[in-house]
């Protein structure tokens, strides 16, 4: 079985870099691997991140292309059962594409994934509320690269109300900054647990793959 993060190129607000999903993919793809034994593979660095064009740095896809990009690689793997580590949740088609595959890919995490890890990390947002460069996010970097978190987050929360329209009109109308969320309360203990919370939670995912959960030995 072979782990593929998948991210994106796109804005993070003030405080977080253009490649936070990319790296976040990769900090739990590697988590992941180091758990069990499983191919890791390099990452898919740009993903479809068309409701972020508002913002300079922001580069995408199209979801046919990433689609395409996606199923290619599993395909050329062969008899080897793929898991797409996906860090960016905009990155829709990539849902589809493990539907199609007759029980050959995964995707994780799933949205009750990261909020179950919310959860086991102590963390006071939802999915929604706290949906980009937020609690979560900042957290996860101050663990796993405090370097690339830019002074100034404990002063970046924004929130919004429903965001219906997004899709059509982007995220720029609900925020001027390019954050949701509330970066104020990201801790890197937060972003330890968070981690370590989706690696337990993937046994299923396993499973699910018809691969015995076999933790890596050493």
């Amino acid at each position: 079985m072979a782990l593929l993060p998948v991210g994106s190129l796109e804005q993070h607000g003030p405080h977080l870099p253009l490649v936070t999903d990319t790296v976040i993919a990769c900090d739990l793809a590697r988590a992941l691997a180091g758990a069990h034994p499983l191919r890791l593979l390099p990452p898919v660095t740009v993903g479809c991140s068309h409701e972020h064009a508002a913002w300079p740095g922001t580069v995408s896809v199209s979801a046919p292309t990433l689609y395409a990009l996606v199923r290619d690689i599993a395909a050329s793997l062969g008899q080897t059962r793929l898991v797409v580590v996906s860090g960016h949740g905009g990155n829709h088609v990539l849902a589809n594409l493990v539907q199609e595959s007759g029980g050959r890919m995964a995707l994780f995490p799933g949205f009750h994934d990261w909020q179950a890890a919310r959860a086991a990390a102590g963390m006071a947002t939802d999915n929604d509320a706290d949906m980009h460069a937020g609690e979560l996010e900042t957290s996860v970097l101050l663990h796993t690269h405090p370097d690339l978190v830019r002074p100034g987050y404990a002063a970046a929360d924004h929130t919004t109300g429903g965001r219906d329209h997004m899709l059509t009109v982007g995220l720029a109308p609900y925020t001027s900054s390019g954050v949701v969320g509330r970066p104020s309360l990201a801790t890197a203990a937060k972003g330890r647990a968070l981690l370590a919370a989706l690696v337990d939670s993937f046994a299923g995912y396993l499973a699910a793959l018809g691969e015995p959960h076999r933790p890596r030995s050493g």
